[in-house]
């Protein structure tokens, strides 16, 4: 594996510790901003459309399982660049991954790979969903309820109610930030049907119903 693949980013001690702080000191960084992370990283996300899914499996759990967080987006970066050519087999493969390593940045991003993945197989989205609703992972949970995020018109607005419903009187931050997201996206397409949605759930939590109104007279 190491021959495969090799830590490729410097280190910026000073940026590094910045970085570490904003996010609460949860993981060690590099200190390599993004967008010269992207740089560093295109030859590998350009070279991985060639590999086999064991290939990229591996590279994937490879640069998930370094330490600095720089290496944790790498690692979703590949599975973001090949995820139009997986399988729904594969992508399943790919989920004990998302349990690990988890932070609002991760999930959010994994979320792309598998969102994305399901606006492009319209038929499997219920089966994938299913994979995070009701999850004892509230992470994953996040994922379920915003997984729709970019689909506009294609939304299953049944699919959308069962997530938000069932976390409406979770306390966790991050639940109803995503169920504040989740809404207010959806409202770009269907104002009214949010507007419906929240008079029809009094007990909306006041963060998920002041996220959700942001766009709404």
């Amino acid at each position: 594996m190491t021959e495969e693949w090799q830590r490729f980013l410097p280190f910026e001690p000073e940026q590094a510790a910045a970085m570490a702080a904003y996010m609460k000191n949860r993981f060690p960084f590099c200190g390599v901003q993004a967008p010269e992370r992207r740089r560093l990283a295109r030859p590998l996300l350009q070279a991985s459309r060639q590999w086999k899914f064991d290939q990229l499996q591996r590279g994937i759990e490879y640069f998930y399982g370094q330490p600095e967080r720089e290496y944790h987006y790498i690692a979703i970066e590949l599975a973001e660049k090949n995820s139009g050519r997986l399988t729904r087999q594969e992508l399943q493969e790919l989920l004990p991954l998302v349990a690990q390593n988890q932070w609002w940045d991760s999930i959010d991003t994994w979320r792309k790979v598998y969102g994305d993945w399901c606006s492009r197989h319209l038929e499997e989205l219920p089966e994938i969903w299913n994979w995070f609703f009701d999850h004892q992972d509230f992470w994953l949970r996040r994922i379920g309820i915003t997984l729709q995020l970019k689909f506009k018109g294609q939304t299953d607005t049944h699919l959308l109610t069962r997530a938000v419903e069932a976390d409406l009187a979770t306390e966790e931050f991050f639940i109803q930030k995503a169920i504040g997201w989740a809404l207010r996206e959806y409202s770009k397409t269907d104002a009214q049907w949010v507007v419906d949605f929240i008079a029809a759930h009094p007990q909306m939590s006041s963060l998920a119903r002041r996220e959700a109104g942001k766009h709404l007279l």
